[in-house]
């Protein structure tokens, strides 16, 4: 792709975007221009840009903003945006970063995408193939964006990135050597519009794939595996149901690895990783990690050691026999009940942020017999309670103090207080970090007070 005297406008400017005029500066571009929805003092290191070149257009996206570019870059996020929708029909190039690093990258690219379970599958892939001495990079959603491994990449490294729905929207080229597809249900419909717009964005990865890449795919996901009768390609399956040909499945409380032969990985009892979907996250991994050269007695070691990330099923402390964990991640319908499903004893659960577009009806059913009392805050309370009503006492609360206070008070001992909200926390947060933070800090500001309480 030729960049030089080209005119480039970047859109946003958080750490994708700088990560982009950080690229663009060194391919002697002719103008660098930066378009982001938010005012500059609501933006960091505009100053820093500026002084190097790059010249910013903030507060409004203008049609005519696009109009004057030879190509448009989009960092993750940003949505399908009407003027950059006319811009594309009026001719002008409109790339996703993925897209516009592919074609500088070197090294063979495994991509892992999915609704649910991205961050720690492509955290197992890296670090099965870290151990197993081999060179990796760990980019993408979880990591330091794909660009900026433009110039570190070489021929014998390989690329292992979680990819959103978001990044596919606006690829053309952009294909990976091995691709996971971990599962499909409703997600970013805010974003997509249709369940089915989302779909056709997941499928992207699938469908520019060549015959000789391999394609990874949940036995168990009837969508997902609708796709193998599509085109030919090296396919292999992961499954907790089933027996697969290639692939890795679950069979008498152990993992099975089948490729050139059958060799079992490590026993259930083994994994460290609360939830069945992460038994599937793990088989994923592991087809993954063995089809790069990761070595199996390294995969092993690798899925024993591995205690999960940050703000998924975080297990943050117990207070008085009451267990409280940090799930922030689950912004969605899908990843909550999963979560739900992950514990054998009562539940309070917490709910709400900001509706993604998705139905909350499907928690009925898993929160029935499950679910002790539903506590939810945030813009899309409303809502989720209009769905559940009915299944369990539900209480709103204004306060992630509260929100700790009254899971407490609600819990009895050997119960579980679970912060899964099943939407995003942009009503109240920057991201599901910062909102997993507070809901820590909270619980453990609880456990102080209540010392105190004991001592006095």
């Amino acid at each position: 792709m030729e960049l030089k005297n080209k005119k480039v406008v970047v859109v946003g400017f958080a750490r994708t975007g700088q990560a982009l005029c950080d690229f663009l500066l060194d391919k002697e571009v002719a103008q660098l221009v930066v378009n982001d929805k938010k005012s500059e003092n609501q933006l960091e290191k505009v100053d820093e840009y500026r002084k190097r070149g790059v010249e910013f257009k903030l507060g409004q996206h203008r049609l005519e903003f696009f109009l004057e570019a030879d190509l448009i870059v989009l960092s993750p996020g940003v949505p399908p945006l009407p003027e950059i929708l006319e811009a594309r029909e009026k001719g002008i190039k409109v790339i996703s970063e993925i897209e516009l690093a592919y074609h500088f990258l070197s090294g063979k690219i495994i991509g892992i995408t999915g609704s649910n379970g991205k961050s720690t599958t492509t955290t197992l892939i890296y670090k099965m193939l870290k151990n197993s001495g081999l060179k990796v990079h760990l980019t993408g959603n979880i990591g330091r964006p794909l660009i900026s491994f433009v110039n570190k990449s070489r021929t014998d490294h390989f690329i292992v990135t979680e990819i959103s729905s978001f990044q596919l929207e606006f690829t053309e080229k952009f294909r990976t050597d091995i691709s996971v597809f971990l599962n499909i249900s409703p997600n970013h419909l805010d974003w997509h519009k249709t369940y089915e717009n989302y779909i056709r964005a997941k499928k992207k990865l699938f469908e520019q794939q060549l015959p000789s890449d391999a394609a990874i795919i949940n036995r168990d996901d009837q969508i997902l595996w609708q796709w193998r009768k599509e085109k030919k390609i090296e396919l292999y399956a992961f499954s907790r149901k089933h027996s697969v040909p290639r692939g890795c499945y679950l069979k008498d409380s152990t993992l099975w690895l089948k490729l050139e032969e059958e060799l079992p990985v490590i026993k259930t009892q083994e994994v460290k990783l609360r939830g069945v979907h992460n038994l599937e996250n793990i088989m994923a991994a592991t087809v993954a990690s063995s089809l790069a050269g990761a070595r199996l007695p390294v995969i092993k070691e690798t899925i024993r050691n591995f205690r999960g990330l940050e703000h998924r099923l975080e297990e943050v402390r117990t207070i008085n026999r009451v267990l409280f964990v940090n799930d922030s991640k689950a912004t969605t319908v899908a990843a909550t009940i999963k979560a739900v499903q992950s514990y054998d004893r009562p539940i309070v659960l917490i709910l709400g942020g900001r509706d993604k577009g998705g139905d909350f009806s499907p928690l009925r059913r898993a929160l029935r017999n499950k679910v002790k009392k539903v506590l939810l805050i945030g813009e899309a309370k409303e809502k989720i309670k209009k769905a559940i009503e009915g299944v369990c006492p539900i209480e709103e609360t204004s306060s992630f103090r509260e929100l700790v206070e009254k899971g407490f008070q609600a819990a009895k001992p050997g119960n579980v207080v679970l912060l899964a909200p099943a939407c995003t926390s942009w009503d109240m947060f920057r991201n599901f970090e910062e909102r997993g933070r507070l809901f820590k800090k909270e619980v453990n500001y609880l456990a102080r007070k209540l010392a105190r309480r004991k001592k006095g």
